[in-house]
């Protein structure tokens, strides 16, 4: 009954094949969050797929309906002893679209397959493999110790490719049933695939369409060109304020008050960013000027646009479009206020002579930024632990660059927050081609569950 011998059984269960089997039936129920006909296969995803594993585990489990969420939530506890420490984990049963047409040719997003080293399948990175690894380690605790040491609940979601809606809802109207000393989920990318990695928080999200009305239907280019102004000409011009030639972001209040702080620097200062050996090359130019990559995308903020259309895009015709539209995106870290993000996009344009172009939010839910104390004892506890279970040394991060609804936790729960991403950069994530080295699933499996075994002896004081 040792540490040792329980992430040997963990490794046991991953090289026996039963890690792979579980996580190819997961795989196979294409819980596409954003297409309205997978309903059904959220709620089979949680109740036919998860809960049954976590019964096995002696968990209690409950379906959490809430009105305003894309499908069912799936809360479970296993109480030891109320004087124990309270682990809350996070993860998420839904997945982007599988977008089938598009991968490889004998890969499908909905059946996991192995090719060239690498296993394949939509959700295998972002999330399902992720929260898979995370109860696998729980269950080798639990059958080399015969006890967690530690009391768990879990919160599983099938909305967050969809913007999470309704978690805050259920967070809120469920505060005392969530109650616990601190999350720890798993979702996101290492920035070097190599080293185990904690982050403290996530950079924000706002989308907001930008966009022109300016007349009904189209008229003749010949008969009308020259005299009637042009939708699409006017929002390039005006998206081109929005940021220099080479993505510098010009919106004041869109740059991170007080700059980039010294523990965030200093955080990143050195590391080297693993995109995979099939990324894209990195423009070093593109961005915030003197700003290294990993600065860039952990402690500023970037603006992209999405999407844009105007006229007949697949069928040009001879006509000056009536309307122009851009889906935009806004990515920014703690120091950047959320609530201000759409209204300072209104100033801006204003000033800039744009007063007619308009700007809503696309959606209802904007994940805000959030970023753990390093000075937490969790952090130098799960830190700890990491050193104990891998060959690498672990990198902390103060938060990551994408954006997770992990306000609900921090904000709502009031939680310390300790994320450990089981994924990497190059993984296809949100792409076609999902993938995932085993070989970075096994060592998250050990290190997860070294991270639980050590929870008991934590010496952290119940919150």
């Amino acid at each position: 009954m040792t540490r040792e011998a329980a992430i040997a059984e963990a490794l046991e269960h991953f090289d026996s094949g039963a890690f792979r089997a579980d996580l190819a039936r997961r795989v196979a129920i294409p819980t596409e969050s954003q297409n309205p006909e997978r309903a059904g296969e959220l709620r089979r995803y949680l109740t036919e797929e998860l809960a049954p594993r976590l019964g096995a585990l002696g968990f209690s489990c409950r379906i959490i309906e809430e009105p305003k969420a894309k499908g069912p939530f799936l809360y479970a506890e296993r109480i030891e002893d109320p004087s124990l420490l309270t682990v809350l984990g996070y993860g998420h049963g839904d997945v982007i679209r599988g977008l089938e047409e598009q991968w490889l040719p004998g890969l499908s997003p909905w059946t996991l397959t192995e090719r060239d080293g690498l296993w394949y399948g939509r959700g295998i990175a972002d999330n399902k493999g992720q929260h898979s690894v995370n109860l696998a380690a729980q269950a080798a605790v639990l059958k080399t110790r015969g006890r967690l040491g530690f009391n768990a609940k879990w919160l599983i979601e099938t909305g967050e490719e969809a913007g999470s809606p309704g978690l805050r809802e259920v967070c809120r109207a469920h505060r005392d049933l969530l109650r616990a000393d601190v999350l720890i989920g798993s979702d996101g990318p290492r920035p070097d695939r190599k080293r185990p990695t904690i982050y403290l928080g996530t950079r924000g999200g706002a989308s907001m369409d930008v966009f022109i009305d300016a007349r009904e239907g189209g008229h003749h280019s010949g008969n009308w060109g020259g005299l009637l102004s042009s939708p699409a000409i006017q929002l390039v011009h005006a998206l081109a304020t929005v940021t220099s030639p080479t993505g510098e972001i010009l919106v004041p209040e869109w740059r991170p008050a007080g700059g980039l702080p010294p523990a965030v620097r200093e955080a990143l200062a050195g590391l080297e960013m693993d995109m995979g050996p099939d990324a894209p090359a990195i423009d070093p130019d593109w961005g915030e000027p003197g700003l290294t990559g990993p600065e860039k995308v952990v402690g500023w903020s970037s603006f992209e646009i999405l999407a844009m259309e105007s006229g007949n895009p697949k069928g040009p015709v001879n006509a000056v479009p009536p309307r122009a539209w851009a889906r935009c995106q806004l990515r920014y870290p703690v120091g950047v206020e959320m609530d201000d993000i759409v209204p300072a996009l209104r100033r801006h344009l204003d000033r800039h002579g744009f007063g007619h172009v308009r700007v809503e939010p696309s959606r209802e839910e904007v994940f805000p930024a959030t970023r753990l104390d390093p000075a937490s004892p969790w952090v130098s506890w799960a830190l700890g632990s990491m050193r104990r279970s891998s060959e690498a040394t672990p990198l902390l991060l103060p938060n990551l660059g994408g954006s997770l609804p992990n306000d609900a936790f921090s904000d709502i729960l009031g939680l310390p927050t300790i994320w450990v991403p089981h994924s990497y950069n190059g993984c296809s994530q949100h792409a076609p081609n999902e993938h995932l080295p085993p070989g970075l699933l096994r060592e998250a499996l050990a290190v997860m569950t070294g991270l639980y075994w050590d929870v008991e002896e934590s010496g952290i004081a119940k919150g």
